[in-house]
């Protein structure tokens, strides 16, 4: 599988990543036996940090490990050093290891999740100050920003202070927001860039979803249209929809690796096996720019995640 430079870390990561939502000790040992060698988790990833130092133990292929502050301990205090320390500790002792390769700030970009900053004008807080004895220490290697903002974490990573961001559910097929400011940003602080959530949330996976065939309240128009054509032209190339949507990913260059799911074996092998077939050609990268421009900003109060199979209570649900 093509490996690609993490920005500035040097690391030589393999494009397909493996997420730790869902991960399971067998489906680490089968990633890793397949050749990937990116990991993220984070503590908020249910037994995802367990799972993951279980399936890694006695691995003798080479690795790296991203994990998270932000959730743990609860209740979570993110203006609290000893609490930062105390997590950092924990993701330690569940990934049965001596230090973390990358250590991010989970949603550094959503106040209402995590306020992290006491100076928002320069993005400041106790966590800056945990992170730098942390990495003095070395207990960790490099940090990194783990946001869905497309246009406040721009903002964040032009601090300089990070190594490596992760992008999620604002670049794939259909929402592609963070290629405005985030990407050109990234590349000027020569960030490492992960790319997460590339198949939305399981939207850009599978067909079988009645809110996307008939639409539904949350859904605009415009959305529902860009769904249909984009089933459309899968149809008409012949590939399966989760390979082209990881494919898509990985066409970029500038993009060091993308996230992959990992609640299976059979869905770790067919993830890899589309990885390793490599960029789309550039007539099918074009048929897909054309469906991306049909919705080029996300719409008014569209929600985040599409609450698939959900009740909808209006603008108000996330």
């Amino acid at each position: 599988m093509e490996k690609r430079i993490l920005g500035r870390t040097g690391f030589e990561v393999t494009v397909l990543g493996m997420g730790g939502v869902g991960a399971k000790p067998e489906t680490v040992r089968r990633a890793l036996g397949l050749g990937v060698n990116y990991i993220d988790t984070a503590p908020g990833y249910g037994n995802s940090e367990k799972n993951i130092g279980i399936g890694l133990e006695g691995a003798s292929q080479s690795h790296y490990i991203a994990t998270k502050l932000g959730g743990r301990p609860k209740p979570f205090d993110a203006q609290d050093k000893d609490m930062l320390r105390r997590s950092v500790d924990e993701s330690l002792r569940l990934l049965k290891r001596d230090s973390i390769d990358i250590l991010q700030i989970h949603e550094p970009d959503h106040p209402s999740i995590f306020d992290w900053w006491t100076d928002y004008d320069n993005f400041h807080g106790p966590v800056c100050e945990v992170l730098e004895e942390l990495k003095e220490e070395k207990i960790i290697k490099f940090t990194g920003l783990a946001g869905t903002s497309s246009y406040e974490l721009p903002h964040i990573m032009a601090t300089g202070n990070y190594d490596v961001v992760l992008a999620a559910g604002n670049y794939n097929l259909v929402r592609q927001e963070f290629a405005i400011s985030g990407l050109p940003e990234a590349k000027k602080q020569n960030m490492g860039i992960v790319i997460g959530a590339a198949f939305f949330k399981g939207l850009l996976a599978r067909r079988d979803i009645p809110e996307l065939e008939n639409g539904a309240r949350w859904l605009s128009p415009p959305r529902l249209e860009q769904f249909k054509k984009l089933y459309a032209f899968v149809d008409e190339i012949g590939l399966p929809l989760a390979e082209v949507a990881l494919r898509w990913v990985i066409s970029n260059p500038n993009v060091s690796t993308v996230l992959m799911g990992t609640e299976s074996i059979e869905e770790v092998e067919q993830n890899v096996a589309a990885a390793e077939k490599g960029p789309l050609p550039p007539e099918i990268l074009s048929g897909l720019k054309e469906i991306a421009d049909m919705v080029p900003f996300r719409p008014h109060l569209e929600p985040h995640g599409f609450p698939i199979g959900q009740p909808y209570e209006g603008p108000k649900s996330k």
